[in-house]
């Protein structure tokens, strides 16, 4: 089993508020319809929010700490990434994938401490049942703090260990983990390792950085690959392209 996750700066055009990249997400369509053609395993999808999520986030001021009660905020955040989803949706079914969404606004919470809930028996049972499941970031209600964002990432991360997943890839503007020469980093399995190319700061951890990713990355059991959007079919046919971290 697979979790896919479609960056948001991959499918959108994150300089210009709720503009689809068209062209992107064909290619990435295509790349997942040829591989479930193909007889290739289950598979997860999750998109980020690119110009859709991330501009009506910071619009409302709301991000995965600072939160909102205001309903018409989290409507506007969560309706913005509906909209996107759609969009991504309709672009796979239109190819025959059998893709169905998974709104994290109405399935997941946050604890008090900031603890991410997500169940996902309808997960389970959307691809036991020939379905493709489609999660995205999101807003979600959160102890003590309203409502606020829930990365992609996060998404995966919760996604990957509950559903035992097999791979995991992130697809990204960017060929894999760059480091200080901009050239591919194959492998990373310790933090350390590569933490002064990547930027060790907690803020950068908060915003969704690539040091985030790659110690999220790196607490699972699943092995993931980061990748760009011209070797994700290689990656979707068992290949190991970009960066591996295991």
């Amino acid at each position: 089993m697979i979790v896919l996750k479609l960056g948001g700066s991959v499918i959108t055009e994150k300089d210009r508020p709720e503009t689809l990249d068209g062209d992107a997400l064909e290619r990435a369509a295509d790349a997942i319809a040829a591989a479930l053609e193909a007889g290739r395993e289950d598979l997860v999808i999750v998109h980020g929010g690119g110009s859709f999520g991330h501009h009506n986030a910071s619009e409302h001021g709301v991000s995965t700490t600072a939160g909102t009660h205001d309903a018409d905020a989290a409507l506007a955040i969560h309706g913005a990434m509906k909209t996107l989803n759609q969009f991504v949706l309709r672009r796979l079914l239109e190819r025959d994938v059998q893709a169905v969404p998974v709104h994290p606004f109405s399935a997941a919470h946050r604890a008090r401490d900031g603890t991410l809930e997500l169940p996902t028996g309808q997960v389970e049972t959307m691809l036991g049942e020939g379905f493709v499941p489609v999660l995205h970031g999101d807003v979600v209600a959160h102890a003590g703090a309203g409502a606020t964002i829930v990365s992609g990432d996060e998404l995966v991360a919760e996604l990957a260990a509950a559903l035992d997943a097999d791979r995991i890839g992130l697809c990204s503007t960017v060929p894999g983990v760059l480091d200080d020469a901009d050239a591919v980093i194959d492998r990373i399995d310790e933090f350390d390792a590569v933490a002064d190319v990547l930027g060790a700061s907690d803020a950068t951890d908060v915003t969704g950085g690539m040091a985030g990713k790659v110690r999220t990355l790196l607490a699972l059991e699943a092995e993931a690959s980061i990748f760009g959007l011209e070797t994700l079919a290689a990656f979707l046919e068992g290949e190991n392209p970009g960066t591996t971290i295991d």
